[in-house]
């Protein structure tokens, strides 16, 4: 403090204070600097420019710290394709376990370079209406209804970076949107997406009224907050300000498009672990060894804020339209990533067909609906969502664990950690290669009595244990 009071008084206080003092003829002068100098000390200290940023993240609403998510392609969700049809499913989602439902865009689509038949959903022609192929917008609110009675929540995915050629707002507000080198509208500039124009978000105008419809569809249809379609294209701050506004409806969700650490400061709840899903299909595709998840897990912790959530998913619309789907990524890695996605730190994400073990990469354009059916990777997930849900150590961030590895004899082969939160633990074990791996854990962190995932009998892990892990299997133990 005194090098402060240096600074701000020139670097020699008690001379200039003496002269200060010889300066002034009041009969009140010691007490006068006295107050001065209190005044001082008790001021708002002037901010370091230096000191360490508060990444804490944003305060959550309490209903996510638990929650799962489920990605609904309406479009393809039932042989109806209708939001109406999509609610009757709502009670069995809530028995598989799921808490929040991410509604693919409801708006209409653009007609004007529309792709394919029935073009895409990211090219939105009116932000403040419902597709007339999905329903109404009472069929909306009737699903929303359903669903919160349900104990579920609602999120709209929003496209705020783009919209179609022929929304109202390009003969309305042309100055709303970018121009090429030509002053031509103009796409996402790389991209193929030929049948949307960009945003330019220099424009207050265009700021307001995108803020006005995300605030029209909390209040009108009670949705629960939103999934940002490439969030990291729209400046941070238009994110950070719609967040305030939203949280002063109702405590809101909101997932990012986007792999940046600082839309969690104080505009985003979660965002997409691109590096995890990364990690691990290299580990899948023998491209890497478990020091893939070491590189991911070291980053996620070291320089993430304590309080973000990393969306963990094995299939999203986009992988699973453009990449592949969980089958062909995965391969015989798919249960261990599977079950790392749910009780690794992250909230996951279940895109809908995964559970059914939809077999094909469904059509984006065109209506393509899921052959659902009977699966053992619905069995899975629900027997893990229900672990997730009642095991604290599984929480979401900032409310469960952290992850801590366990040193294990086949280290480049074998992922092994632990979660423990107060008498909550998980331990697990993945053997990531395609030889029978037979572990012993170096150090006690894993230590205890548990349950096994399979089966639940009983199970002690200490400096004795010898685990026999099969190619490509894991072993999961938990303690409640």
């Amino acid at each position: 403090m005194r090098s402060m009071v240096k600074g701000v008084l020139g670097g020699k206080c008690r001379p200039l204070h003496r002269r200060l003092r010889r300066r002034s003829p009041s009969p009140f002068r010691g007490g006068f600097w006295a107050l001065l100098l209190l005044a001082f000390f008790a001021a708002p200290a002037v901010a370091d420019p230096y000191a360490p940023r508060d990444l804490s993240g944003v305060k959550h609403p309490d209903w996510a710290r638990s929650a799962i998510l489920y990605q609904l392609n309406t479009r393809q969700f039932t042989a109806e394709g209708t939001l109406a049809a999509a609610e009757k499913q709502l009670p069995r989602l809530k028995a598989l376990g799921v808490d929040i439902i991410w509604l693919m865009p409801v708006q209409p689509i653009g007609v004007k370079n529309r792709k394919g038949t029935l073009g895409s959903p990211y090219s939105v022609r009116d932000y403040y209406q419902v597709n007339p192929e999905l329903g109404t917008m009472a069929d909306l609110k009737a699903f929303v209804r359903t669903a919160h009675r349900l104990g579920l929540h609602v999120i709209l995915d929003w496209v705020a970076n783009h919209s179609a050629w022929d929304n109202p707002l390009v003969a309305s507000h042309p100055e709303y949107y970018e121009r090429d080198w030509k002053g031509n509208f103009r796409p996402t500039p790389w991209w193929d997406w030929s049948d949307i124009i960009d945003f330019d978000y220099r424009q207050a105008g265009l700021r307001r009224y995108m803020g006005a419809a995300m605030l029209y569809w909390v209040k009108e249809a009670d949705v629960d907050g939103f999934r940002a379609d490439v969030a990291a294209y729209v400046p941070r701050d238009f994110w950070e300000d719609v967040r305030t506004e939203l949280d002063r409806v109702k405590p809101v969700f909101m997932l990012a498009e986007a792999q940046m650490r600082d839309l969690h400061d104080r505009a985003f709840d979660a965002s997409y672990a691109w590096g995890w899903y990364e990690a691990v299909e290299n580990i899948a595709q023998g491209k890497a060894d478990v020091g893939a998840l070491f590189g991911y897990y070291s980053e996620n912790e070291s320089a993430w804020p304590a309080g973000a959530m990393r969306m963990t998913y094995v299939e999203n619309h986009d992988q699973n339209a453009w990449h592949g789907t969980q089958f062909e990524i995965f391969g015989k890695a798919l249960a261990n990533a599977t079950v790392l996605s749910v009780v690794g730190e992250g909230i996951p994400l279940l895109y809908n067909g995964v559970e059914a073990g939809n077999p094909k990469r469904l059509a984006f354009f065109e209506r393509d609906p899921i052959a659902w059916r009977p699966h053992p990777q619905g069995d899975l997930y629900k027997r893990l969502f229900a672990l997730k849900h009642r095991n604290p150590a599984l929480w979401n961030a900032p409310w469960g664990a952290r992850m801590v590895g366990v040193a294990n004899s086949a280290p480049s082969k074998v992922f092994s950690f632990v979660r423990q939160k107060g008498r909550a633990r998980v331990f697990a074990a993945m053997n990531f290669s395609g030889e029978a791996q037979a572990v012993t854990f170096k150090d006690r962190l894993a230590d205890g009595a548990y349950r096994d995932f399979e089966g639940g009998g009983a199970a002690t892990i200490d400096e004795s244990t010898r685990l026999v892990l099969p190619p490509w299997s894991y072993r999961l133990f938990t303690a409640e």
